[in-house]
C-alpha cells in the first residue's frame, strides 16, 4: 500500500491499497467481510468508488436500471434527481443479485447507517494489521476505498482523468488531484517507462531498434 500525510492531521494518513496479482490488498480486505452486506459494502467502495453515504443508500434498482456493467449513483437518494453512472465488476453485480433476491428492489442493499460501514472497514483493517503486521492498515478507513479506486483507474488502468472524475462524481480538478491521485504506483511507473524508446532494456512489441525520428534527406536537383 501507499501512504501520504494529511496536511493538517498528524494522527491520520491517506491510504491507497495495492491491486496486483502478487499483492491484492483490496481482495484481502474483501475477504475479511463477515457478512454478504459487508462484502457488498467493501466492493462498492473499492470497486465502484462510492462514498459511504452512497454505499448505505444504493438499491437493486440502481443496478438493474443502469446499462450492463454500470451502477446508477444518485446525487440525492431522497429526491432522485441527478445521477452518475459508474462501472462495476461482474462479481459485485452477482453478489447484489443474490442478496436482493425476493427483496423490495427499492430497499437499500446494505441496510445500515453510513457510520456502521465506517466501523466495518476499520475492524476489517484491524484484522489485516493483526495478520500482516503492516502498520498502514491501522490508517485505513472507508474513504480510502474510494481513493484506492480512483488511483487504480488512473494509474493502473490508464483511464483518462476526466473520465475518472465523471465516474466518481468529482467536479473540482484540484481536489481530485490533491486528495485522491497520490503518487504514481510502481506498476504504472514501469509501464510508462517502457514507452520511452531511449531507455535501455526491453521495449514494447510494436517498437523497433531504429530511431523514432527519421528525417528524409532531399538531394538537390541537378537541373
Amino acid at each position: 500500500m501507499r501512504l501520504d500525510d494529511y496536511p493538517e492531521r498528524e494522527d491520520a494518513k491517506r491510504v491507497w491499497l495495492n491491486q496486483t496479482e502478487a499483492n491484492d490488498e483490496v481482495g484481502a480486505l474483501i475477504d475479511e467481510a463477515q457478512s454478504p452486506q459487508q462484502e457488498i459494502a467493501f466492493r462498492l467502495g473499492a470497486q465502484a468508488g462510492l462514498r459511504r453515504e452512497e454505499i448505505a443508500s444504493v438499491t437493486a434498482n440502481d443496478f438493474t436500471h443502469a446499462p450492463d456493467g454500470f451502477l446508477r449513483v444518485w446525487n440525492d437518494y431522497a429526491k432522485r434527481g441527478k445521477y452518475r453512472e459508474t462501472p462495476i465488476p461482474e462479481e459485485l453485480a452477482s453478489s447484489v443479485r443474490t442478496l436482493s433476491y425476493d427483496r423490495d428492489p427499492d430497499e437499500p442493499i446494505v441496510g445500515v447507517e453510513p457510520n456502521s460501514i465506517y466501523r466495518w472497514v476499520k475492524r476489517a483493517a484491524e484484522r489485516r494489521y493483526a495478520e500482516t503486521g503492516d502498520e498502514g492498515w491501522t490508517y485505513l478507513d472507508v474513504h480510502d476505498l474510494r481513493r484506492t479506486w480512483g488511483g487504480h483507474l488512473l494509474w493502473d488502468c490508464g483511464v483518462l482523468p476526466a473520465v475518472v472524475m465523471s465516474w466518481g462524481g468529482w467536479e473540482d480538478w484540484a481536489t481530485f488531484r490533491d486528495s485522491y491521485l497520490g503518487e504514481m504506483s510502481p506498476a504504472a511507473a514501469e509501464r510508462e517507462r517502457g514507452k520511452i524508446s531511449y531507455v535501455p532494456g526491453d521495449k514494447g512489441e510494436n517498437s523497433d531498434s531504429g530511431p523514432v525520428f527519421r528525417p528524409t534527406v532531399e538531394t538537390a536537383s541537378p537541373y
